[in-house]
Protein backbone atom coordinates (compact mmCIF):
# COMPACT_ATOMS: atom_id res chain seq x y z
CA UNK A 1 0.00 0.00 0.00
CA UNK A 2 2.93 2.56 1.18
CA UNK A 3 4.99 1.69 -2.79
CA UNK A 4 0.67 2.50 -4.71
CA UNK A 5 0.87 5.76 -2.47
CA UNK A 6 4.34 6.82 -3.61
CA UNK A 7 3.19 5.74 -7.48
CA UNK A 8 2.71 9.43 -8.87
CA UNK A 9 0.52 7.80 -12.00
CA UNK A 10 -2.14 6.87 -8.48
CA UNK A 11 -1.05 9.93 -6.67
CA UNK A 12 -2.20 12.15 -10.28
CA UNK A 13 -5.54 10.21 -10.65
CA UNK A 14 -6.33 10.46 -6.65
CA UNK A 15 -5.43 14.23 -7.18
CA UNK A 16 -7.76 14.85 -10.29
CA UNK A 17 -10.75 13.12 -8.21
CA UNK A 18 -10.47 15.01 -5.90
CA UNK A 19 -10.53 18.01 -8.05
CA UNK A 20 -13.63 16.82 -9.43
CA UNK A 21 -15.12 16.55 -6.29
CA UNK A 22 -14.16 19.64 -5.10
CA UNK A 23 -15.55 21.85 -7.95
CA UNK A 24 -18.58 19.69 -8.10
CA UNK A 25 -19.40 20.33 -4.23
CA UNK A 26 -17.67 23.76 -3.34
CA UNK A 27 -17.53 25.24 -6.81
CA UNK A 28 -16.92 28.49 -5.51
CA UNK A 29 -13.85 27.46 -3.82
CA UNK A 30 -12.43 25.23 -6.99
CA UNK A 31 -12.74 28.30 -8.98
CA UNK A 32 -10.03 30.04 -6.81
CA UNK A 33 -7.68 27.07 -6.89
CA UNK A 34 -6.46 27.96 -10.49
CA UNK A 35 -3.31 29.12 -9.32
CA UNK A 36 -2.46 25.99 -8.02
CA UNK A 37 -2.80 24.65 -11.40
CA UNK A 38 -1.21 28.26 -13.20
CA UNK A 39 2.06 27.94 -10.51
CA UNK A 40 2.84 23.90 -11.53
CA UNK A 41 2.47 24.53 -15.71
CA UNK A 42 4.74 27.98 -15.12
CA UNK A 43 7.47 25.66 -13.30
CA UNK A 44 7.56 23.45 -16.35
CA UNK A 45 7.43 26.27 -18.97
CA UNK A 46 10.50 27.27 -16.76
CA UNK A 47 12.96 24.64 -18.31
CA UNK A 48 11.24 23.96 -21.42
CA UNK A 49 13.41 26.72 -23.85
CA UNK A 50 16.40 25.12 -22.24
CA UNK A 51 15.64 21.78 -22.00
CA UNK A 52 14.43 21.95 -25.96
CA UNK A 53 17.70 23.89 -26.96
CA UNK A 54 20.08 21.37 -25.36
CA UNK A 55 18.15 18.33 -26.56
CA UNK A 56 18.31 19.90 -30.11
CA UNK A 57 21.86 21.20 -29.86
CA UNK A 58 22.92 17.74 -28.44
CA UNK A 59 21.10 15.70 -30.97
CA UNK A 60 22.46 17.32 -33.83
CA UNK A 61 26.24 17.15 -32.80
CA UNK A 62 25.73 13.33 -31.92
CA UNK A 63 24.16 13.15 -35.09
CA UNK A 64 26.96 14.72 -36.73
CA UNK A 65 24.92 14.66 -40.21
CA UNK A 66 23.67 17.64 -41.47
CA UNK A 67 22.08 16.21 -44.56
CA UNK A 68 20.44 13.24 -42.19
CA UNK A 69 19.39 16.51 -40.13
CA UNK A 70 17.17 18.08 -42.94
CA UNK A 71 15.82 14.78 -44.19
CA UNK A 72 14.49 13.90 -40.32
CA UNK A 73 12.95 17.29 -40.40
CA UNK A 74 11.12 16.90 -44.13
CA UNK A 75 10.26 12.99 -42.66
CA UNK A 76 8.24 15.00 -39.73
CA UNK A 77 7.09 18.21 -41.65
CA UNK A 78 5.20 15.68 -44.44
CA UNK A 79 3.90 12.94 -41.58
CA UNK A 80 2.45 16.12 -39.74
CA UNK A 81 0.53 17.30 -42.82
CA UNK A 82 -0.84 14.25 -43.85
CA UNK A 83 -1.61 12.67 -40.45
CA UNK A 84 -3.33 16.32 -39.27
CA UNK A 85 -5.44 16.13 -42.82
CA UNK A 86 -6.71 13.04 -41.78
CA UNK A 87 -7.56 14.13 -38.18
CA UNK A 88 -9.82 16.96 -40.07
CA UNK A 89 -11.39 14.54 -42.85
CA UNK A 90 -11.93 12.26 -39.90
CA UNK A 91 -13.53 15.58 -37.60
CA UNK A 92 -15.75 16.51 -40.60
CA UNK A 93 -16.95 12.82 -41.28
CA UNK A 94 -18.53 12.01 -38.29
CA UNK A 95 -19.81 15.45 -37.24
CA UNK A 96 -21.65 14.99 -40.65
CA UNK A 97 -23.07 11.57 -39.56
CA UNK A 98 -23.86 12.31 -35.95
CA UNK A 99 -25.11 16.11 -36.34
CA UNK A 100 -24.65 17.22 -33.04
CA UNK A 101 -25.62 20.45 -33.47
CA UNK A 102 -28.59 19.81 -35.11
CA UNK A 103 -32.17 21.05 -33.49
CA UNK A 104 -30.24 22.57 -30.78
CA UNK A 105 -32.31 25.38 -29.50
CA UNK A 106 -29.83 27.93 -29.19
CA UNK A 107 -31.93 30.34 -26.54
CA UNK A 108 -31.12 28.24 -23.20
CA UNK A 109 -27.81 28.35 -24.19
CA UNK A 110 -24.80 29.95 -21.95
CA UNK A 111 -23.23 32.54 -24.13
CA UNK A 112 -19.59 34.06 -23.40
CA UNK A 113 -17.82 36.89 -24.38
CA UNK A 114 -15.83 36.04 -27.58
CA UNK A 115 -14.43 39.63 -28.93
CA UNK A 116 -10.95 39.31 -27.72
CA UNK A 117 -10.59 36.35 -30.01
CA UNK A 118 -12.19 37.93 -33.28
CA UNK A 119 -9.89 40.95 -32.68
CA UNK A 120 -7.08 38.30 -32.16
CA UNK A 121 -8.52 36.50 -35.61
CA UNK A 122 -8.31 39.46 -37.72
CA UNK A 123 -4.95 40.43 -36.15
CA UNK A 124 -3.43 37.15 -37.79
CA UNK A 125 -0.67 37.56 -40.46
CA UNK A 126 0.49 34.88 -41.57
CA UNK A 127 3.83 36.86 -43.00
CA UNK A 128 4.57 37.75 -40.17
CA UNK A 129 3.93 34.20 -38.61
CA UNK A 130 6.72 32.60 -41.07
CA UNK A 131 8.69 35.92 -40.52
CA UNK A 132 9.02 35.37 -36.49
CA UNK A 133 10.13 32.06 -36.22
CA UNK A 134 13.88 33.62 -36.65
CA UNK A 135 14.72 35.68 -33.50
CA UNK A 136 15.75 38.83 -33.64
CA UNK A 137 17.11 38.38 -30.20
CA UNK A 138 17.95 34.78 -29.39
CA UNK A 139 17.70 35.79 -25.87
CA UNK A 140 14.45 37.42 -26.02
CA UNK A 141 13.40 34.08 -27.57
CA UNK A 142 14.31 32.32 -24.44
CA UNK A 143 13.24 34.51 -22.02
CA UNK A 144 9.14 34.48 -23.70
CA UNK A 145 9.40 30.97 -23.96
CA UNK A 146 8.83 31.11 -28.03
CA UNK A 147 9.42 27.00 -28.50
CA UNK A 148 9.01 27.82 -32.38
CA UNK A 149 12.06 30.60 -32.37
CA UNK A 150 14.06 28.43 -29.26
CA UNK A 151 13.96 25.80 -32.12
CA UNK A 152 15.21 27.92 -34.88
CA UNK A 153 18.38 29.25 -32.73
CA UNK A 154 19.26 25.51 -31.49
CA UNK A 155 19.42 23.93 -35.21
CA UNK A 156 21.33 26.95 -36.29
CA UNK A 157 23.53 26.22 -32.83
CA UNK A 158 23.75 22.85 -33.40
CA UNK A 159 24.88 23.28 -37.02
CA UNK A 160 27.40 25.54 -36.05
CA UNK A 161 28.91 23.64 -33.28
CA UNK A 162 28.86 20.02 -35.59
CA UNK A 163 31.30 22.53 -37.38
CA UNK A 164 33.84 22.78 -35.20
CA UNK A 165 34.67 19.10 -35.00
CA UNK A 166 36.65 17.72 -32.43
CA UNK A 167 37.10 21.81 -30.87
CA UNK A 168 33.54 21.58 -29.94
CA UNK A 169 33.96 18.78 -27.98
CA UNK A 170 34.59 20.60 -24.67
CA UNK A 171 31.24 22.65 -25.11
CA UNK A 172 29.55 19.41 -26.15
CA UNK A 173 30.53 17.90 -22.52
CA UNK A 174 29.57 21.25 -20.73
CA UNK A 175 26.31 21.12 -22.27
CA UNK A 176 25.58 17.43 -21.50
CA UNK A 177 26.10 18.46 -17.84
CA UNK A 178 23.66 21.03 -17.76
CA UNK A 179 20.92 19.10 -19.69
CA UNK A 180 21.45 16.57 -16.47
CA UNK A 181 20.70 19.44 -14.36
CA UNK A 182 17.77 20.79 -15.75
CA UNK A 183 15.99 17.13 -15.69
CA UNK A 184 17.25 16.95 -11.97
CA UNK A 185 15.38 20.29 -12.10
CA UNK A 186 12.06 18.54 -13.69
CA UNK A 187 12.35 15.76 -11.14
CA UNK A 188 11.99 18.03 -8.31
CA UNK A 189 9.07 20.00 -10.39
CA UNK A 190 7.19 16.77 -11.24
CA UNK A 191 6.55 16.00 -7.40
CA UNK A 192 3.98 18.23 -7.78
CA UNK A 193 2.29 17.44 -10.52
CA UNK A 194 -0.89 15.95 -8.32
CA UNK A 195 -1.02 19.46 -6.48
CA UNK A 196 -1.34 21.20 -10.18
CA UNK A 197 -3.75 18.37 -11.54
CA UNK A 198 -6.26 18.84 -8.66
CA UNK A 199 -5.92 22.57 -8.77
CA UNK A 200 -6.18 22.66 -12.79
CA UNK A 201 -9.51 20.00 -12.43
CA UNK A 202 -10.84 21.75 -9.90
CA UNK A 203 -11.15 25.32 -11.22
CA UNK A 204 -12.68 23.92 -14.80
CA UNK A 205 -15.76 22.09 -12.98
CA UNK A 206 -16.06 24.65 -9.94
CA UNK A 207 -16.01 27.55 -12.80
CA UNK A 208 -18.02 26.45 -15.61
CA UNK A 209 -19.73 23.55 -13.90
CA UNK A 210 -20.81 20.17 -14.45
CA UNK A 211 -24.24 21.86 -15.69
CA UNK A 212 -23.18 23.07 -18.16
CA UNK A 213 -22.15 19.91 -20.36
CA UNK A 214 -26.13 18.76 -20.68
CA UNK A 215 -26.94 21.17 -23.67
CA UNK A 216 -23.81 20.52 -25.83
CA UNK A 217 -23.39 17.12 -24.28
CA UNK A 218 -24.46 15.37 -27.58
CA UNK A 219 -20.86 17.72 -29.16
CA UNK A 220 -18.86 16.64 -26.08
CA UNK A 221 -19.35 13.35 -26.71
CA UNK A 222 -18.80 13.35 -30.46
CA UNK A 223 -15.70 14.82 -30.20
CA UNK A 224 -14.45 12.46 -27.70
CA UNK A 225 -15.53 9.74 -29.16
CA UNK A 226 -13.83 11.23 -32.45
CA UNK A 227 -10.59 11.61 -30.76
CA UNK A 228 -10.60 8.01 -29.49
CA UNK A 229 -11.46 6.63 -32.81
CA UNK A 230 -8.82 8.42 -34.02
CA UNK A 231 -5.81 7.72 -31.62
CA UNK A 232 -7.14 3.88 -31.46
CA UNK A 233 -7.74 3.45 -35.15
CA UNK A 234 -6.02 5.55 -37.23
CA UNK A 235 -2.77 5.98 -34.64
CA UNK A 236 -2.98 2.17 -34.11
CA UNK A 237 -2.42 1.73 -37.64
CA UNK A 238 0.29 3.56 -37.83
CA UNK A 239 1.85 1.71 -35.16
CA UNK A 240 1.60 -1.38 -36.64
CA UNK A 241 2.86 -0.41 -39.67
CA UNK A 242 5.64 0.63 -38.15
CA UNK A 243 5.75 -2.35 -35.75
CA UNK A 244 5.21 -1.45 -32.23
CA UNK A 245 2.84 -1.18 -30.07
CA UNK A 246 0.13 1.91 -29.25
CA UNK A 247 -1.04 0.44 -26.45
CA UNK A 248 2.27 -0.45 -24.80
CA UNK A 249 3.09 3.13 -25.69
CA UNK A 250 0.38 4.56 -24.25
CA UNK A 251 1.06 2.55 -20.79
CA UNK A 252 4.74 4.23 -20.88
CA UNK A 253 3.66 7.70 -20.63
CA UNK A 254 0.52 7.03 -18.55
CA UNK A 255 1.67 9.43 -16.16
CA UNK A 256 1.91 12.46 -18.95
CA UNK A 257 -1.53 11.82 -19.79
CA UNK A 258 -3.15 11.72 -16.17
CA UNK A 259 -0.70 15.22 -15.88
CA UNK A 260 -2.45 16.70 -18.73
CA UNK A 261 -6.00 15.32 -18.08
CA UNK A 262 -5.48 17.13 -14.73
CA UNK A 263 -4.07 20.54 -15.85
CA UNK A 264 -5.50 20.78 -19.76
CA UNK A 265 -2.20 21.36 -21.24
CA UNK A 266 0.18 19.48 -22.99
CA UNK A 267 3.42 21.61 -22.67
CA UNK A 268 2.67 20.59 -19.13
CA UNK A 269 4.50 17.52 -19.91
CA UNK A 270 6.71 18.42 -23.33
CA UNK A 271 9.98 18.36 -21.30
CA UNK A 272 8.95 15.02 -19.89
CA UNK A 273 7.52 13.44 -22.94
CA UNK A 274 11.07 14.14 -24.72
CA UNK A 275 13.15 12.32 -21.73
CA UNK A 276 10.30 9.37 -21.95
CA UNK A 277 10.59 9.25 -25.75
CA UNK A 278 14.59 8.67 -25.56
CA UNK A 279 13.48 5.83 -23.01
CA UNK A 280 11.73 4.43 -25.52
CA UNK A 281 14.08 4.05 -27.59
CA UNK A 282 14.40 7.11 -29.80
CA UNK A 283 17.36 8.72 -30.87
CA UNK A 284 17.97 12.59 -28.82
CA UNK A 285 18.42 13.84 -32.05
CA UNK A 286 15.32 12.93 -33.65
CA UNK A 287 13.34 13.75 -30.69
CA UNK A 288 14.77 17.23 -30.16
CA UNK A 289 13.88 17.70 -34.01
CA UNK A 290 10.18 16.37 -33.96
CA UNK A 291 8.60 16.98 -30.19
CA UNK A 292 9.29 20.60 -30.33
CA UNK A 293 8.18 21.55 -34.29
CA UNK A 294 5.18 18.72 -33.92
CA UNK A 295 3.98 21.16 -30.67
CA UNK A 296 3.19 23.72 -33.01
CA UNK A 297 2.56 21.61 -36.37
CA UNK A 298 0.86 18.28 -35.16
CA UNK A 299 -2.01 18.90 -33.32
CA UNK A 300 -4.23 16.00 -33.87
CA UNK A 301 -6.31 16.90 -31.50
CA UNK A 302 -7.03 20.29 -32.26
CA UNK A 303 -7.68 19.97 -35.91
CA UNK A 304 -10.54 17.22 -35.21
CA UNK A 305 -12.06 19.84 -32.75
CA UNK A 306 -12.02 22.95 -35.11
CA UNK A 307 -13.59 20.87 -37.91
CA UNK A 308 -15.96 19.37 -35.50
CA UNK A 309 -17.20 23.05 -34.10
CA UNK A 310 -17.35 24.50 -37.76
CA UNK A 311 -19.71 21.17 -38.65
CA UNK A 312 -21.50 21.42 -35.40
CA UNK A 313 -22.29 25.86 -35.43
CA UNK A 314 -23.70 25.27 -39.38
CA UNK A 315 -26.36 22.61 -37.92
CA UNK A 316 -27.22 24.93 -35.21
CA UNK A 317 -27.46 27.67 -37.74
CA UNK A 318 -28.94 25.39 -40.33
CA UNK A 319 -26.86 26.05 -43.00
CA UNK A 320 -26.22 23.52 -45.57
CA UNK A 321 -22.93 23.31 -45.89
CA UNK A 322 -21.93 21.51 -49.62
CA UNK A 323 -19.14 19.53 -50.30
CA UNK A 324 -16.75 22.33 -51.82
CA UNK A 325 -17.39 24.01 -48.92
CA UNK A 326 -16.68 21.42 -46.83
CA UNK A 327 -13.94 20.44 -48.46
CA UNK A 328 -12.77 24.39 -48.59
CA UNK A 329 -12.84 24.50 -44.43
CA UNK A 330 -10.49 21.36 -44.23
CA UNK A 331 -7.97 23.75 -46.91
CA UNK A 332 -8.50 27.20 -44.44
CA UNK A 333 -8.03 24.61 -41.31
CA UNK A 334 -4.69 23.15 -42.85
CA UNK A 335 -3.43 26.64 -42.97
CA UNK A 336 -4.63 28.63 -39.98
CA UNK A 337 -4.18 25.89 -37.38
CA UNK A 338 -0.58 25.63 -37.68
CA UNK A 339 -0.29 29.88 -37.97
CA UNK A 340 -2.20 30.45 -34.74
CA UNK A 341 -0.10 27.20 -32.88
CA UNK A 342 2.11 29.51 -30.39
CA UNK A 343 -1.13 32.02 -29.77
CA UNK A 344 -2.62 32.09 -26.21
CA UNK A 345 -6.41 31.04 -27.17
CA UNK A 346 -5.06 29.53 -30.31
CA UNK A 347 -7.83 27.68 -31.06
CA UNK A 348 -10.77 30.10 -30.52
CA UNK A 349 -8.41 32.18 -33.02
CA UNK A 350 -8.39 29.91 -35.53
CA UNK A 351 -11.99 28.88 -35.44
CA UNK A 352 -12.72 32.62 -35.71
CA UNK A 353 -10.34 33.36 -38.35
CA UNK A 354 -12.26 30.07 -40.18
CA UNK A 355 -15.37 31.44 -39.61
CA UNK A 356 -14.68 34.54 -41.15
CA UNK A 357 -12.64 33.80 -44.65
CA UNK A 358 -16.21 31.43 -45.03
CA UNK A 359 -18.62 34.19 -44.44
CA UNK A 360 -21.54 31.80 -44.24
CA UNK A 361 -21.69 30.90 -40.37
CA UNK A 362 -22.25 33.58 -37.58
CA UNK A 363 -18.66 33.79 -35.96
CA UNK A 364 -20.57 35.07 -33.06
CA UNK A 365 -21.87 31.20 -32.61
CA UNK A 366 -18.46 30.74 -30.68
CA UNK A 367 -19.86 32.07 -27.63
CA UNK A 368 -22.17 28.83 -27.78
CA UNK A 369 -18.73 26.84 -27.08
CA UNK A 370 -17.09 29.00 -24.89
CA UNK A 371 -19.10 27.45 -21.93
CA UNK A 372 -18.14 23.64 -22.54
CA UNK A 373 -14.71 24.35 -24.59
CA UNK A 374 -12.56 23.90 -21.14
CA UNK A 375 -14.03 20.04 -20.85
CA UNK A 376 -12.98 19.53 -24.49
CA UNK A 377 -9.50 21.19 -24.14
CA UNK A 378 -8.54 18.02 -22.29
CA UNK A 379 -9.53 15.55 -25.18
CA UNK A 380 -7.21 17.87 -27.49
CA UNK A 381 -4.54 18.19 -25.10
CA UNK A 382 -4.29 14.30 -24.66
CA UNK A 383 -4.48 13.51 -28.48
CA UNK A 384 -2.29 15.96 -29.74
CA UNK A 385 0.27 14.30 -27.19
CA UNK A 386 -0.01 11.10 -28.23
CA UNK A 387 0.52 12.17 -31.57
CA UNK A 388 3.73 13.80 -31.67
CA UNK A 389 5.13 11.17 -29.54
CA UNK A 390 3.78 8.85 -32.25
CA UNK A 391 5.09 10.77 -34.80
CA UNK A 392 8.28 11.08 -33.35
CA UNK A 393 8.95 6.73 -32.79
CA UNK A 394 7.71 6.77 -36.62
CA UNK A 395 9.91 9.04 -37.97
CA UNK A 396 12.84 7.85 -35.30
CA UNK A 397 12.02 3.52 -36.97
CA UNK A 398 12.23 5.45 -40.35
CA UNK A 399 15.84 6.82 -40.08
CA UNK A 400 16.77 3.39 -38.12
CA UNK A 401 16.94 6.01 -35.41
CA UNK A 402 15.40 3.52 -32.60
CA UNK A 403 17.13 1.44 -30.39
CA UNK A 404 15.15 -2.15 -30.20
CA UNK A 405 17.08 -3.25 -27.06
CA UNK A 406 16.63 -0.08 -25.37
CA UNK A 407 12.58 -0.39 -26.59
CA UNK A 408 12.36 -3.38 -24.42
CA UNK A 409 14.19 -2.77 -21.34
CA UNK A 410 12.27 0.32 -21.13
CA UNK A 411 8.91 -2.02 -21.47
CA UNK A 412 10.39 -4.30 -18.74
CA UNK A 413 10.94 -0.96 -16.75
CA UNK A 414 14.63 -1.67 -16.34
CA UNK A 415 15.64 1.11 -17.74
CA UNK A 416 13.64 4.25 -17.00
CA UNK A 417 13.94 7.91 -17.35
CA UNK A 418 16.05 10.10 -14.88
CA UNK A 419 13.36 12.45 -13.68
CA UNK A 420 10.93 9.14 -12.94
CA UNK A 421 12.88 7.60 -11.07
CA UNK A 422 13.48 10.61 -9.12
CA UNK A 423 10.15 11.06 -8.77
CA UNK A 424 8.85 8.13 -7.45
CA UNK A 425 11.38 7.44 -5.11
Amino acid sequence: MNRLFKNLTFRVLVAIILGVLVGAFYPATGAKLKPLGDIFINMIKMVIAPVIFLTIVLGISNMGNLKKVGRVGGKALLYFEIVTTFALLIGLVIANWVKPGAGLPTANLAKGDISAYQKGAEGIDWAEFFTHIVPSNAIKAFAEGDILQVLFFAILFGVGLTKLETTGHSVISTFEKLSKVFFNILALVMKLAPIGAFGGMAYSVGKFGLATLIPLGKLMLSVYATMFLFIFVVLNLICRLYGFSLWKYLKFIKEEILIVLGTSSSESVLPQIMQKLETFGCSRSVVGLVIPTGYSFNLDGTSIYLSMAVIFLAQVFQVDLSLTQQLTIVGILMVTSKGAAAVTGGGFIVLASTLGALKVIPVEGMALLLGVDRFMSEARAITNLIGNGVATIVVAKSENEFDPIQHELALKGQKVAAYEVEVNK
